[in-house]
């Protein structure tokens, strides 16, 4: 037996099924999305939640996270002066450490992962083989091992310091993961787009870099920014290195000192502090790249 459908009244008189309105209504954009056939940016990683930036409301999961984690390093400073206060005055190089490392990163992996993503989308051939064999390499390998190749294996042709190789196997790492978050982002725009623009007299670079990006970056930044988040909270990773990041200072006052539970108490209290800060900053932006839309 075949159930008849149930229809609702649509503004033209005609009826249209109740389903179809179902979808409008929870989905109000699938519609509009043109030729895009429903590509959709959608990253989980490991780095921090990107706080929503249009929940203003004043008590929210980050608001009561970022408050909480500075009370109590704030707590623990003053009822326990001795030794979390000296804990916290000994790990402040290894926050600017950290941060070099990670700007540093950033700087290359932003860059290698758009020349991924249009690698990836390429008509030519070669250059789309040659991209996406560069991810599937470089995501298969671990982060870690990637930093011991780099740091100990190719000593044996050269030598490089420690936070050369920290940037360059981080930055290679994160190029490959935001390549596929560029790809995506760039096929999400209709290609309506890409016609009219080429319509118009734009050749290839114009059309990608003046219409198709500009508008493919409100998609592309939660994730991008996530991966950054991320990427900093993989820093620690570099300790191993002898790289004198956070995790490195840590280690070095917990072999004088055997306060393990204090030192690293404090060490996660601060990542904490910082990965929340960044999210909320990539949440502003990404509030502003939208303000005139109104989403």
């Amino acid at each position: 037996m075949f159930k008849l459908k149930r229809f609702m009244p649509r503004r033209d008189g005609q009826a249209a099924p109740r389903h179809a309105f179902k979808r409008k209504r929870i989905f109000p954009d699938m519609e509009d999305m043109g030729d895009s056939k429903g590509n959709v940016v959608m990253m989980v990683t490991d780095g921090a939640s990107i706080p929503n930036p249009r929940e203003w409301r004043l008590v929210n999961a980050w608001s009561i996270s970022i408050v909480g984690a500075i009370g109590t390093i704030f707590a623990l400073c003053a009822i326990w002066p001795e030794p979390y206060l000296r804990i916290l005055r000994y790990l402040p190089d290894g926050v600017l450490v950290t941060f070099e490392i990670t700007i540093l990163s950033i700087c290359f992996a932003v860059p290698l992962g758009l020349l991924t993503g249009l690698g990836r989308i390429s008509r030519n051939r070669f250059i789309c083989l040659l991209a996406s064999t560069y991810v599937e390499v470089i995501r298969g390998i671990p982060l870690l091992v990637q930093l011991f190749y780099i740091y100990y294996a190719l000593s044996r042709f050269f030598q490089v310091s420690g936070i050369t190789s920290a940037v360059t196997s981080i930055s290679i790492c994160y190029g490959a993961y935001m390549g596929e978050v560029f790809r995506a982002g760039i096929m999400a725009i209709p290609k309506g787009q890409s016609e009219a623009a080429r319509s118009l007299g734009f050749n290839r670079f114009q059309t990608m870099f003046f219409v198709v990006l500009p508008q493919a970056w409100r998609t592309i930044l939660p994730p991008v920014g996530n991966e950054c988040i991320a990427m900093l909270k993989d820093t620690s990773l570099v300790s191993i290195l002898a790289v004198p990041d956070i995790m490195q200072r840590a280690r070095s006052f917990v072999g004088t000192t055997y306060l393990y539970f204090e030192t690293y108490t404090v060490v996660a209290l601060i990542y904490l502090v910082i990965t929340l800060i960044l999210s909320k900053c990539v949440s502003h932006m990404e509030g502003r790249l939208n303000f005139y839309d109104g989403k």
